[in-house]
C-alpha cells in the first residue's frame, strides 16, 4: 500500500513541479520588469490553475466516498440492493445518479469501486453519466443562469436523464463485462479488507485508499487539466463558433466546446447562458448536457481505469446519442 502511495506521489510530484514552475514564473514576470513571458503562456497558465483549483475539491470528495466503498461496501451489499435484471439495474443507478450531488471531477473513482465491487459496467456508466448534470445544484445554477428560466432547467434535466438512459442501455448491449483495467482489477484483490476489523481499523484502511486514490487520479486531473488549458490557449473560440452556421453545424460546435473547456457542472451554466445572444436553445442545450457527461479531463481519468475501446465508444455513443435527441426535440424548444 505505501509503495504504491509512494509511486503515485512520485509521478504526482513531477507534474506539480512543472505546474509550479509555471506559477513562479508568471508570479516573477508580473512583479518585475526585467522579462516577460509571452502572454499566450500567462493565459495557459491562469486557464490551467483555474481547472485544477476548481476541480480539486470534488476529486477529494469523491476519493473519499470511493474509499468508503472499496472498505465499507461488499459485494454482498451489491447483490442485495442492485435489481437482478439489467435494464432495472440500469434505470436504478440513473435515478441514484439524479440524486446524488456528484461533480465529474470526482465521479470516475467513485464508478471504479462500484464496478470493482460488482456492479454492472452499464449501471456504472449511468450514474456517471446523471451524477455530475442532474442534482440540486446545478438545477439552481441552471435556473439562475438563464434569469429564472424553468424551461431551459427541465429541459437540461430531463433530456439529459433521458439521454443517459439511453446511452447506458446502449453500453449494456454491447458490453458484457466490467472493462476495467486487468491492472487494477488485481490490485483490487490485494487492497481487499479483512471482513473482521474494527471501526478504526476499517475507517484508517479507509483513508489509506482515499489516499492511493487520490494520487492515482489526481496526476490524470492534471494532465487533462493541462491539455484542456492548452487547447483553450491555442485553439480561437472564435473560429469555431464562425463554423456553426445551421442548427447541426452549430449544436456539434457547442458540443465540442463544452468538451474542450471542461467546465464544472456546478458553474458551466453561467458560460452557457452567454452564448444566448448567438445561437437558439437547441445548441446552448448540447453545451450544457453534453459537457457534464464528457469532457476532456474525465474522459482522460476515464481512460486511466476503462480500457481504451471502451471509453471511445462511450464517448461516441453519448455525442451520437445527444446530437440525436437534441436534432428530434429541435422544433419544441
Amino acid at each position: 500500500m505505501f509503495r504504491m502511495i509512494r509511486s503515485n506521489l512520485l509521478d504526482l510530484t513531477g507534474i506539480a513541479a512543472i505546474s509550479a514552475v509555471l506559477l513562479l514564473l508568471s508570479i516573477i514576470s508580473s512583479i518585475s520588469g526585467t522579462f516577460q513571458l509571452p502572454s499566450s503562456i500567462l493565459n495557459l497558465n491562469t486557464i490551467f490553475l483555474s481547472i485544477l483549483i476548481e476541480s480539486l475539491p470534488f476529486v477529494l470528495i469523491g476519493v473519499l466516498i470511493a474509499g468508503l466503498i472499496q472498505i465499507f461496501v461488499t459485494e454482498e451489499h451489491i447483490r442485495l440492493w442492485l435489481p437482478k435484471n439489467k435494464y432495472l439495474a440500469v434505470t436504478m443507478s440513473c435515478i441514484i445518479g439524479a440524486l446524488f450531488p456528484a461533480c465529474e471531477c470526482g465521479i470516475v473513482p467513485i464508478v471504479r469501486r462500484l464496478v470493482e465491487k460488482g456492479v454492472p459496467v452499464a449501471a456504472g456508466i449511468g450514474f456517471m453519466l446523471t451524477g455530475p448534470l442532474i442534482n440540486p445544484i446545478v438545477i439552481a445554477s441552471t435556473y439562475m443562469a438563464f434569469g429564472n428560466d424553468i424551461k431551459m432547467a427541465a429541459s437540461r434535466m430531463g433530456m439529459g436523464f433521458l439521454i443517459a438512459l439511453i446511452a447506458a442501455f446502449s453500453v449494456s448491449l454491447l458490453f458484457k463485462q466490467n472493462q476495467l483495467k486487468p491492472s487494477l482489477l488485481s490490485a483490487s484483490h490485494h487492497h481487499s479488507s479483512p471482513l473482521k476489523s474494527s471501526f478504526l481499523d476499517k475507517l484508517w484502511s479507509m483513508l489509506l485508499h482515499s489516499i492511493d486514490e487520490f494520487f492515482d487520479m489526481g496526476k490524470y486531473l492534471i494532465a487533462g487539466a493541462f491539455l484542456a488549458a492548452f487547447v483553450q490557449t491555442y485553439m480561437s473560440a472564435g473560429s469555431l463558433l464562425n463554423i456553426g452556421g445551421g442548427i447541426a453545424s452549430s449544436t456539434l460546435v457547442m458540443m465540442g466546446l463544452a468538451f474542450v473547456l471542461s467546465l464544472c457542472s456546478e458553474a458551466d451554466a453561467f458560460i452557457g447562458a452567454s452564448f444566448s445572444s448567438i445561437f437558439p436553445a437547441t445548441p446552448i442545450l448540447g453545451f450544457l448536457i453534453f459537457g457534464p457527461m464528457m469532457d476532456l479531463k474525465n474522459t482522460i481519468m476515464m481512460a486511466s481505469v476503462f480500457s481504451f475501446k471502451f471509453v471511445i465508444s462511450v464517448l461516441a455513443i453519448v455525442i451520437c446519442t445527444v446530437f440525436t435527441i437534441l436534432m428530434l426535440t429541435y422544433s419544441i424548444l
